[in-house]
């Protein structure tokens, strides 16, 4: 059956069996070629007395849901769909939403598109309940593993490109992860449950596994190896604005640590340097404007940018008011107190210390930093509530 946001319906076999060990969790979108297929080899590949749910999340804008209905109704397991009228967080947030909407102990989530092989889901599990591991990754980069489905030098290139940044990014977290943008893996649900409790899950594009390795902080990580197939039938979903997206994601998860947070919080500031000293140069050697009302005029191009970049990248999850121009406001007026208290400390440098007003104003940009930032990530942006569905 198909549901767009309401109660899930499942089409279930003749055979009534006991509540779900597994949950699968299969996003699609625009995947109708390959459903026919999919769910065969899923119910050829999975043990008869293992209790399966299979649930497509689905964004399609194609008749994939309707194909997998159909489809379900010759599969030996119970398959449901689940049609989103809003596309939030895209294929991840699919997932997420997917994992909320089952009730199995372990949750594999694993792509349509018929580059994972379904055989491996059972070894997924069995390798997490002998390990005693929360989370189990189907990794291309392990030993024993190829990535030989990934079309081209240019796909190659970015995904190892990507696996190397997200590790460098999170050298600790993914320790245990060869591939961390691996999109087949299994889960249990006690860590997904634990994320949701802290931060909540903010899925952005289709790299959730980041989300969930980042965010719930699995206790023990296994891996296996697996050849990554060639697709089946369609295309690729991997587009320059996903790229994108994941570098914006990789931005924001870093960022939900309050340390990094304060480091990105201070690069950006410090960018800000550049438009504010530039017009406060201009200003003064251009047009022989007093230092004082230039600095209050070059001021305003230093917030403008240090808002633009702090409100789309370190802040998105962490925002008081949903209304972008409010909080433009609210950012300007505290810049703009925060540049009354440091007129004094800059008279004070040029009149007092001889300092030129290009020079003492980079000074009180810094010494002022530390108050700025307390106030800008304690007072004015306030963490979202949460999203029933997403945990954020």
């Amino acid at each position: 059956m198909t549901t767009t946001g309401s109660p899930l319906h499942v089409s279930v076999p003749d055979a009534v069996s006991a509540p779900p060990a597994l949950s699968l969790v299969v996003p699609t979108f625009n995947e109708a070629a390959n459903i026919d297929e999919l769910l065969s080899r899923i119910c050829a590949a999975l043990p008869k007395d293992l209790p399966v749910e299979v649930l497509f999340v689905d964004d399609s804008t194609d008749n994939t849901p309707e194909v997998i209905a159909d489809a379900a109704l010759r599969c030996a397991v119970p398959v449901a769909v689940h049609h989103r009228a809003e596309a939030k967080g895209g294929l991840g947030g699919a997932v997420v939403e997917g994992i909320a909407r089952t009730t199995a102990p372990w949750v594999v989530v694993m792509d349509a598109d018929l580059q994972h092989p379904p055989q491996l889901v059972p070894e997924l599990i069995g390798c997490g309940e002998q390990s005693g591991a929360e989370l189990v990754v189907a990794s291309r980069y392990a030993d024993g593993g190829s990535r030989g489905g990934l079309a081209g030098t240019y796909r190659r290139l970015v995904s190892g490109s990507s696996t190397a940044l997200a590790k460098a990014v999170f050298p600790r977290v993914l320790r245990g992860i060869s591939d961390p943008m691996s999109g087949f893996f299994a889960i249990r649900r006690t860590a997904v449950d634990r994320g949701l409790r802290g931060e909540g899950l903010r899925p952005l594009g289709y790299k959730i596994l980041l989300e969930l390795a980042v965010r719930c902080r699995p206790n023990g990580i296994a891996e296996l190896p697996y050849e990554f197939s060639e697709r089946f039938a369609g295309e690729s979903k991997s587009t320059l604005r996903e790229g994108l997206r994941f570098l914006r994601h990789l931005v924001l998860l870093r960022c939900s640590d309050a340390r990094a947070r304060m480091v990105v919080f201070g690069l950006i500031g410090a960018s800000g340097f550049l438009p504010n000293l530039a017009l406060l140069w201009l200003l003064i050697h251009g047009t022989g404007m007093h230092y004082v009302p230039a600095e209050v005029i070059a001021n305003q191009a230093g917030l403008f940018w240090n808002f633009l970049l702090m409100d789309s990248l370190v802040y998105q999850n962490h925002r008081r008011h949903r209304s972008r121009p409010l909080r433009f406001l609210n950012f300007a007026v505290l810049g703009n107190v925060d540049l009354v208290a440091r007129i004094p400390l800059l008279a004070l440098l040029v009149t007092t210390l001889g300092i030129g007003p290009v020079t003492a104003t980079a000074i009180s940009l810094v010494l002022v930093f530390a108050l700025r930032y307390l106030i800008v990530d304690r007072l004015l942006y306030l963490k979202r509530s949460a999203d029933p569905a997403l945990g954020s």
